[in-house]
């Protein structure tokens, strides 16, 4: 018989350390991970097992659908907004034609079951283009639907691979003779720049935040790439999970969407770092615009509207703006530089 399993593709990164763990603290699931990057140590006893290898390999893939029933398939791995200005081409293969790959993937599962496979997938605000800082001002809190313009390859591979989630959960070749009874659970999740204590900021364009905090844990000197009023919506790492969590769990029928806004504060670089000044002695930041990146953020809200996923539910982050902080953050990066120095 097959192994009943949950799949995690880019278990190595940010979102995949926290959620393998919960994951595996749980205990009542079977994970196999999957990344291109070898899995951390301390994730080890946590996975039925792990697959180093690439989610553009379609024999890897195959072997999967051939080994395991898959209940759920949390899709993480992707190619991330700054390195995918770099190369676009081949960010575009591995967020799109990889999120592709793992949609047949599900769908040949779905089929072979004859029930849907849930897929998780996070998305982002990168998908979302503002056109000038004024209507920033004036939009506000955005929500699911508002300014889809995306300027950056990765937001248009996420916005573009939301619409592969909603054709492959509800159109699936929907002039086929053998059009499948049993289309794929597709529920994304819109996250906005997401701060970790416990992995190392990786070059993001929303990471200005994290990078103060590590570099304040350090007494490493560090340069922010934007202005002191650019203003982005935040969430601690351990409410992404949650999220994700909370969203895997939600009845099918009380969604209204297939994409939710998730957020829990906002606030702009100048208050980010007199919360890091605040909690720490020796904390050297200078303010020095890149202006192509610092242009990617002012396109970016400055906060989302989570009203959908309030409603249908029942989302409310754990840790606010003070609780991240004071609970989560700090102590966990002190911590973590304090047995961990440069």
């Amino acid at each position: 018989m097959r192994e009943s399993i949950v799949l995690v593709t880019g278990s190595s990164g940010e979102v995949g350390h926290g959620l393998i763990e919960f994951l595996g603290k749980q205990g009542d699931r079977r994970i196999v991970a999957m990344d291109i990057q070898p899995l951390p140590d301390e994730l080890e006893r946590y996975v039925h097992k792990f697959i180093q290898g690439d989610i553009l390999d379609h024999m890897l893939l195959g072997r999967l659908i051939l080994e395991y029933e898959i209940e759920t398939i949390f899709h993480l791995a992707s190619i991330l907004s700054t390195r995918a200005e770099y190369n676009p081409e081949t960010a575009h293969r591995v967020n799109v034609e990889g999120t592709l790959n793992l949609l047949r993937l599900a769908i040949e599962q779905s089929t072979w079951q004859g029930k849907p496979v849930k897929f998780l997938y996070p998305s982002s605000i990168a998908v979302y283009g503002l056109p000038d800082l004024n209507t920033k001002a004036r939009a506000g809190k955005l929500r699911e639907h508002e300014y889809l313009q995306p300027t950056t390859m990765y937001g248009c591979n996420k916005l573009y691979c939301e619409h592969l989630g909603r054709y492959y959960t509800r159109n699936y070749k929907q002039l086929a003779s053998d059009s499948s009874c049993c289309n794929i659970d597709f529920r994304s999740l819109r996250f906005p720049g997401l701060i970790s204590a416990v992995t190392v900021p990786t070059g993001g364009t929303s990471d200005y935040g994290p990078e103060m905090l590590h570099h304040a844990a350090q007494g490493v000197e560090y340069t922010c790439f934007v202005q002191p009023t650019a203003q982005l919506p935040f969430m601690a790492m351990p409410d992404a999970i949650k999220a994700l969590i909370d969203l895997e769990a939600a009845e099918k029928e009380g969604l209204s969407k297939l994409v939710y806004n998730v957020t829990s504060f906002s606030l702009t670089a100048r208050q980010f770092l007199e919360l890091v000044r605040g909690a720490f002695d020796d904390v050297r930041v200078d303010f020095k615009s890149d202006l192509k990146r610092e242009a990617i953020v002012d396109t970016w809200p400055a906060d989302l509207d989570s009203s959908a996923a309030e409603q249908d539910w029942g989302w409310e982050p754990d840790y606010d703006l003070r609780r991240a902080f004071d609970e989560y953050l700090v102590p966990n990066i002190r911590r973590r530089y304090a047995t961990d120095p440069v």
